[in-house]
């Protein structure tokens, strides 16, 4: 299985980034943590420190199962404001390649690089009217093609379930989900 890779910015939402990792690697997924940092320190919007696995210097992106994006604020921004990151996720949607965001970063990097317009997609409340073109939904977790949109920290469990289902089938996320106590759908 190929590998996915979360990026990390300093005030990224721990809750969504770490529930990602987590939940894909219990599916037996391979998953990197990424940091846009200098420094492998990243410190989440809550003050969670977290070192991660690699820089973004360190990887080939081009042939990942997954490019996972976590929101927090300034985390989102921070990923918005990442020259080559935005680039790398451009070329992938180009691709048909698979992108994950959720809570502020589907509106603020996703939206604002064009790669939801004309899709359903969700993102946290009230960050809608910052992008046109993008048929919000009003439900937790989005999946429309290659893109899974979650609308914020309530939604990481779901939002990374939808990955697993995405990649491994609904089989394989219930398994996880029941082995978390949580409902699979």
């Amino acid at each position: 299985m190929k590998q996915t890779y979360v990026f990390l910015a300093d005030g990224f939402e721990e809750i969504e980034a770490l529930t990602s990792v987590d939940v894909l690697r219990r599916a037996g997924m391979p998953v990197t943590t990424v940091s846009i940092n200098p420094g492998l320190e990243v410190k989440g919007a809550h003050g969670v420190t977290v070192v991660a696995d690699s820089l973004f210097a360190d990887n080939d992106y081009s042939d990942a199962e997954w490019l996972v994006l976590p929101g927090g604020i300034p985390g989102a921004p921070n990923l918005a404001a990442h020259e080559e990151l935005c680039e790398v996720l451009s070329e992938r949607d180009e691709r048909g390649g698979k992108i994950a965001a959720i809570c502020a970063s589907p509106a603020m990097v996703l939206g604002t690089l064009g790669i939801l317009y004309g899709r359903e997609a969700v993102c946290y409340p009230g960050l809608e009217d910052t992008v046109e073109g993008v048929n919000w939904a009003q439900t937790l977790v989005a999946v429309d093609g290659h893109i899974v949109t979650g609308r914020g920290p309530a939604a990481a469990a779901p939002f990374a379930l939808a990955i697993v289902a995405e990649t491994l089938g609904q089989a394989a996320a219930a398994q996880v989900a029941a082995g978390m106590l949580l409902p699979a759908d």
